[in-house]
């Protein structure tokens, strides 16, 4: 008897949920291996004039998200593993080294370029050729990956 008074409770509170009969609507989803407020335009790699010696890649990054991050890591398809790199002065010379990590809050606009930031592919492919594409991530604090395409350039191109 105690059965047959659970079950029909049961049924009884979940007709409500049922009976208007529409379906609740679904958040979209925001696409795979994106940030949001995230954007990285202009992004290039050119290869180093020594194949198998590490390609640089640079890109203009903007971020409008509501969350404050800061760059970590990056990854680059086709390279055993990338880094992020910085010029600073260390022993009274001026020379590249890994860069610390980037803070990001809205609003935030970072050039990775010549001379400046920008990000470093270790070990490139054979495959990786001028006027193809690969990818790059970025990884931020938290591990959330931003994905995005990359032209690939000869070392004497316009970087």
């Amino acid at each position: 008897m105690n059965r047959s008074l659970f079950a029909f409770a049961l049924a009884a509170a979940a007709l409500p949920l049922s009976g208007c009969g529409e379906t609740p609507a679904e958040a979209p989803a925001a696409p795979e291996n994106t940030i949001p407020g995230m954007t990285i335009s202009n992004a290039r790699m050119v290869l180093a004039p020594v194949s198998g010696n590490p390609a640089a890649i640079y890109f203009d990054l903007a971020y409008d998200g509501d969350r404050s991050l800061a760059l970590n890591r990056a990854e680059v398809k086709g390279a055993k593993s990338a880094m992020f790199h910085d010029y600073g002065e260390y022993d009274f010379k001026v020379q590249m080294m890994e860069m610390l990590p980037v803070p990001l809050q809205k609003g935030t606009r970072v050039t990775f370029e010549p001379g400046g930031k920008h990000m470093m592919a270790m070990e490139p492919d054979a495959s990786l050729k001028p006027g193809g594409t690969t990818e790059a991530t970025v990884i931020v604090s938290g591990g959330a990956r931003h994905t995005f395409p990359v032209e690939i350039r000869a070392a004497g191109d316009e970087r």
